[in-house]
C-alpha cells in the first residue's frame, strides 16, 4: 500500500508540472499532437552516416583506416545473426516490433523504477527515439527535447520501416574506444565481422550501449561483466535463450586488448597518401569537402605499397643502422621502373618520435657523389663518350667566376686518385677533380635540365659547378624515380602512391593512369647502366652486390662534406631503391664514429641497399641489363679544360678549341651552356693512377686506402685526334 501511495503521489505531482510545462511549450506540444498527420514536405532528413575509408596494400591487406571522431563500417541487417538482434532489442527494447514509436507501457515502467531509485535510473526511450536523439537532437533531458523527440519519432516512422530503423540504429550506435556501429565493434573487440558473433559477444556488446565508457571490457571489466550478465539474465526471463546459454554466456572471458593498438595512419606512407588525397581535387574542390571525403565518405584506398618489400625494408635499417640514440638515421624507398608505384618507404627513425618525412619532405639533404650520374647523362647527350679520358688528378681549380669565389677548388679524397682515367673509372671510383673538369666542359645548366627530365622533383637554381658533387638538396624519392629512369632505359615514370580510390558503393572515383616520359636515350641509358653496374662490381659500391647478379645490379655511392650525409642509390631493371643516412633533425652532426665505422655510401648505405634488395630478388632469376649499340666509330679522346687555373706541369701540350667528331650530335660542350675544352694534339701514354681497394669508399674528402694500378698499356689511355 506505501508503494502505491508513492506512486500516486508522484503521478500527481507529476501531472501538476506537466500541465504547467505544456502551458510553456505550446509549440512542442502542437508538434507532438500534429506529428502523425505531417505532409510528405516535412519528412525528416537523416545525413548519411560518417564512414570510414580503408587504405589497402597492394595485396588487398588492409593498412590503417583514416577516420574522423567515429569510425564505422556499415552493413545491413541481414548480416546480423539473430540472436544478436535478440541480444540488442532485449537490452534497449524488446518490444520493438509490437509498439508504435512511442512505448507508453515502458515510459510508464521507467517512471515506477525512477521513483524506487530516486533518481533516473531508466528512460522508457524506444529505438526509434534513441535513433531521433543520436541523428538530430541533443542528449539534454529537458521537457521541450523529449517532447521533440516524441513527435520526430513519429514521423520518423511514417518515413522508414522498423528493420530500416533498426538497421540504422545499429550502425549509428556508439561501443566505447571510438567505434561507432555494430561492425566496428566487432572487428575491434573480436576481430571478426558482425556476422561472425557469437551469442556471448553479442549479448556483451548489447550491454555496452547503455554505458560505453564506464563499462568498457579493459578498463572496467567488473562493470562490464555486471551489465553483460544483466542482459543475459533478462533474455533469460523473456525465453529467448535458456537457462544453460545463459550461464554460458556468463561465464565467457572477456576480450582482450590486441597487444599492440596502432594509431590508425601513425606511418610515414600513409600519412603522405592521407596529404596526398587532402589536396586531390578529384575528391573535392575545397578542403572541407576532401575533408569530408576522407575521413567521413567511405573510400576504399588502393595503394602501391608492397607489405613483403615494406617490412623487408624496415628490418634492414633496423638491423644495419647502429643505436645512436636518435642522432643518426635511416631511410630508403623503392620505386618500380616500369610503372613509378612506390613499393617501399622507411621516412624515418620512428613516426611517433618524428613526424618529418625524410624521403618525400622538401627540402631533401646533399647527395653527395650520387648525383653525378646526371653530370655524366649531359655529357653523354654532348657527344663525350665513356671511354673519353680526363684528368682526375688534384689539386684541381676551376674558373668560377660568376660565384663569390672566382676559383672553385673541390680535393679528392686526400688528394689521391689522380692520372688520366676514362669516364668510366672516373665514375666507378667516383674521382672528384675529374667530375669538376667534366661539369664544367659541359655546363651546369644542362646538368640541370637532364635531372630535372630524369625525375628531379626539387629547385635546381642556380645551376652552379659544385652540383655535380652533390651540393643542392635532393629528396630519396627523387633520386629513386631518376634511377628508375636509368633502370627503364631512359623512360622516365613518375612516383606516385595510390593506384585506385573508390567510393563506399564500389564505384570508381578515380584511377592511376602511368605516363611515361623519354628523358634519355635508351643508347645513353643503356651505356650508363654498364658503367654503374661497375661501381658494384668492383668500385666504391661493392658492399651493394648481388650474388649471380653481376651485370644486372648499379648504382652510385654519395657523401657529403665533413660526412653529414652518406647515400646508396641502385637499381636491378626491375626495382630503383635509394638510401639515405645522417642527422634526422635540422642540426646535423658529422658520422665520424657510428658503430665504430666512419660513414660513406659505400658502408651502412650501401650495405643496407644490399641486405634489402638480396631479399628482395630472392627466388627472381638473374636479370641483366641490356648492352648499347655500338654505333659511334670515332676513337676515345682526351679532354681538358682550356681554362683551367695553374694546371699541373704534366698536363700535355694541348691547343684550344671544341671537341670535334661528336658521335651522336648534342652540339658538343662548346653549345648553349657548354664550356670550351682543349683537345691533344698526338698520343699519349700515362704512366699510372691510383684507386681505392675498399669497395666502400666514396670520394668526398675522406681518407680510403689505396693502391696503384698497373702501368697501363700504351692503347690503354692513347687517343689521337684528326687533323
Amino acid at each position: 500500500m506505501r508503494m502505491l501511495a508513492r506512486f500516486l503521489i508522484a503521478v500527481l505531482v507529476a501531472g501538476l508540472g506537466l500541465a504547467v510545462g505544456v502551458l510553456a511549450l505550446a509549440p512542442q506540444v502542437k508538434a507532438f499532437f500534429t506529428a502523425g498527420v505531417a505532409g510528405p514536405d516535412e519528412e525528416i532528413d537523416l545525413a548519411p552516416l560518417a564512414t570510414r575509408s580503408v587504405v589497402y596494400a597492394r595485396d588487398g591487406s588492409v593498412l590503417t583506416t583514416f577516420h574522423a571522431e567515429e569510425n564505422r563500417v556499415l552493413f545491413e541487417l541481414e548480416a546480423v545473426p539473430a540472436h544478436v538482434v535478440r541480444a540488442v532489442l532485449d537490452a534497449e527494447d524488446d518490444r520493438f516490433f509490437d509498439h508504435g514509436p512511442i512505448d507508453f507501457r515502458a515510459m510508464a515502467r521507467a517512471l515506477v523504477e525512477n521513483i524506487e531509485s530516486g533518481g533516473i535510473t531508466q528512460g522508457g526511450s524506444t529505438i526509434t527515439q534513441q535513433l531521433v536523439k543520436t541523428a538530430l537532437l541533443s542528449p539534454d533531458q529537458e521537457i521541450s527535447r523529449k517532447l521533440q523527440e516524441a513527435a520526430l519519432a513519429i514521423r520518423l516512422e511514417r518515413q522508414m520501416s522498423k528493420e530500416e530503423i533498426l538497421e540504422r540504429y545499429l550502425n549509428t550506435v556508439y561501443f566505447g574506444n571510438g567505434q561507432y556501429g555494430l561492425e566496428a565493434a566487432a572487428r575491434l573487440y573480436f576481430g571478426v565481422s558482425v556476422g561472425e558473433l557469437s551469442l556471448g559477444q553479442g549479448v556483451l556488446l548489447a550491454g555496452l550501449i547503455r554505458n560505453p565508457v564506464g563499462g568498457d571490457p579493459w578498463v572496467y571489466p567488473e562493470e562490464a561483466i555486471a551489465r553483460r550478465d544483466l542482459v543475459a539474465d533478462r533474455m533469460l526471463e523473456l525465453g529467448h535463450i535458456t537457462a544453460e546459454e545463459a550461464e554460458q554466456v556468463k561465464g565467457d572471458p572477456l576480450p582482450t586488448p590486441p597487444a599492440e593498438r596502432p594509431a590508425e595512419g601513425s606511418d610515414y606512407f600513409v600519412e603522405h597518401v592521407k596529404q596526398l588525397l587532402l589536396a586531390d581535387e578529384r575528391l573535392g574542390k575545397t578542403v572541407q569537402d576532401r575533408i569530408q571525403a576522407v575521413f567521413k565518405g567511405g573510400l576504399h584506398i588502393h595503394t602501391t605499397l608492397d607489405p613483403g618489400l615494406q617490412q623487408n625494408a624496415e628490418a634492414k635499417v633496423a638491423a644495419i643502422v647502429p643505436d645512436t640514440e636518435g642522432q643518426f638515421g635511416a631511410a630508403m624507398v623503392s620505386v618500380e621502373p616500369a610503372t613509378g608505384a612506390v613499393r617501399a618507404l622507411v621516412g624515418g627513425s620512428g613516426f611517433d618520435a618524428n613526424k618529418y618525412n625524410l624521403v618525400t619532405d622538401p627540402p631533401g639533404r646533399q647527395t653527395g657523389s650520387s648525383f653525378k650520374i646526371f653530370t655524366l647523362a649531359a655529357a653523354l647527350e654532348a657527344g663525350y663518350l665513356v671511354n673519353d679520358t680526363i684528368s682526375g688528378t688534384a689539386p684541381c681549380r676551376i674558373p668560377n667566376p660568376e660565384a663569390v669565389d672566382p676559383i672553385w677548388e673541390p680535393k679528392n679524397v686526400e688528394g689521391q686518385g689522380g692520372g688520366l682515367m676514362t669516364l668510366t673509372d672516373a665514375t666507378v671510383y667516383s674521382v672528384n677533380c675529374a667530375y669538376a673538369r667534366l661539369v664544367k666542359l659541359v655546363g651546369p645548366q644542362k646538368v640541370a635540365e637532364v635531372a630535372k627530365r630524369m625525375g628531379v622533383a626539387e629547385p635546381l637554381d642556380p645551376p652552379v659547378l659544385s652540383m655535380t658533387l652533390g651540393s643542392k638538396d635532393v629528396t630519396p624519392l627523387s633520386m629513386a624515380a631518376a634511377y628508375a629512369t636509368l633502370a627503364a632505359e631512359g623512360e622516365r615514370r613518375p612516383p606516385y602512391f595510390v593506384e585506385r580510390v573508390d567510393d563506399g558503393a564500389g564505384k570508381q572515383v578515380f584511377k592511376h593512369e602511368p605516363k611515361a616520359e623519354r628523358a634519355l636515350s635508351v643508347q645513353n641509358a643503356r651505356t650508363m647502366n654498364q658503367v654503374l653496374a661497375q661501381v658494384v662490381s668492383r668500385g666504391t659500391g661493392g658492399a651493394a652486390a648481388i650474388a649471380g647478379w653481376a651485370g644486372g645490379v648499379a648504382g652510385k655511392t654519395g657523401s657529403t662534406d665533413n660526412n653529414l650525409n652518406a647515400w646508396f642509390v641502385g637499381y636491378t631493371p626491375n626495382l630503383a631503391t635509394a638510401v639515405w643516412m645522417g642527422s634526422p633533425g635540422r642540426t646535423q652532426a658529422p658520422m665520424t664514429n657510428v658503430g665504430g665505422l666512419t660513414v660513406y655510401g659505400g658502408t651502412y648505405p650501401a650495405m643496407i641497399w644490399g641486405a634489402y634488395m638480396r631479399e628482395a630478388v630472392a627466388g627472381q632469376a638473374p636479370a641483366r641489363f641490356a648492352a648499347p649499340d655500338s654505333l659511334t666509330t670515332r676513337q676515345p679522346r682526351l679532354l681538358v679544360l682550356a681554362d683551367e687555373v695553374a694546371p699541373d706541369p704534366r698536363t700535355f701540350v694541348t691547343a684550344p678549341g671544341p671537341p670535334t667528331d661528336l658521335a651522336g650530335g648534342g652540339g658538343g660542350p662548346g653549345g648553349p651552356g657548354g664550356q670550351t675544352s682543349s683537345t691533344v694534339l698526338g698520343p699519349i701514354t700515362v704512366p699510372s693512377f691510383t684507386i681505392p681497394t675498399l669497395p666502400f669508399d666514396d670520394d668526398d674528402n675522406s681518407p680510403r686506402t689505396t693502391r696503384t694500378s698497373r702501368p697501363p698499356r700504351e692503347r690503354d689511355l692513347t687517343t689521337t685526334v684528326p687533323p
